[in-house]
């Protein structure tokens, strides 16, 4: 079955748009935790817009209580900075399950496209090599390409593990009411993915939605990392109910 990871990021945006401790980051993972969510997620940037170090620690010390997974999020290129020590260097300090790399830049508000494997494979495969000597399984964030290129062959000589596909165009074309097009092209790239020995995880805009739909199209997905969608939804649902919501859609 795909196990749902809650990214937790909103609720240090939330928090940090009034300053002090509230709402408190670690309590709401913990919450999601007990509703049955399968992991945490959150995705650190230099400039401390919502997740900071000190919360990094925190949610690993967190999931190592519950024992579940820790997905540490972040752009591997970008240099330390007061505050934050640098991508490499966290995972090092809090050892995650799982390193998702991801090529956001500092003023990008969101992720918003997958690795250019073709451009970044030198500079990528020493970074990889560094978290796999952590035992941190590797993910890079991807486009889907469908059945074209060879991204996913250079993704697995990288040495990745997972391959997350970034959906964010899926959940367009599905808001459009059209998605038929786009389900068949993850549903190629995630064949492709598999068949050079990577594992599939995908996230971007996935909501109550579009994940079912997602889900029985594209093959062996075998992590979801959701946040911005289910935060919002929490909202009007609370998070427990929304969670457990997810984890229905998950069972099928």
């Amino acid at each position: 079955m795909t196990v749902l990871s809650v990214n937790v990021n909103k609720i240090a945006v939330l928090r940090n748009s009034r300053g002090g401790n509230e709402p408190d980051v670690v309590r709401a993972a913990r919450a999601c935790l007990d509703a049955g969510a399968h992991g945490i997620t959150v995705h650190p940037r230099p400039d401390a817009r919502h997740i900071r170090a000190d919360d990094v620690h925190a949610l690993a010390e967190l999931t190592r209580e519950y024992g579940v997974e820790f997905n540490l999020e972040g752009n591997p290129f970008a240099p330390p900075r007061a505050g934050y020590p640098g991508f490499v260097a966290l995972c090092e300090q809090v050892r995650p399950a799982q390193a998702t790399l991801v090529p956001d830049g500092d003023a990008q508000l969101t992720s918003d496209h997958g690795f250019d494997f073709a451009r970044d494979a030198q500079a990528l495969r020493p970074l990889v090599a560094q978290l796999k000597a952590l035992h941190c399984r590797v993910s890079l964030f991807a486009d889907a390409h469908g059945e074209e290129g060879d991204d996913m062959h250079m993704a697995a000589a990288l040495g990745a593990d997972r391959v997350e596909l970034y959906t964010g165009p899926y959940a367009e074309a599905h808001a459009a009411g059209d998605a038929r097009d786009m389900l068949l092209r993850f549903a190629a790239t995630a064949r492709r993915a598999q068949a050079e020995g990577l594992a599939v995880n995908a996230g971007h805009d996935l909501s109550q939605d579009n994940l079912g739909a997602f889900l029985r199209t594209v093959p062996n997905v075998q992590e979801v990392s959701i946040g911005h969608a289910l935060i919002g939804e929490a909202l009007y649902a609370g998070l427990a109910a929304t969670v457990k919501r997810y984890l229905a859609i998950l069972a099928g």
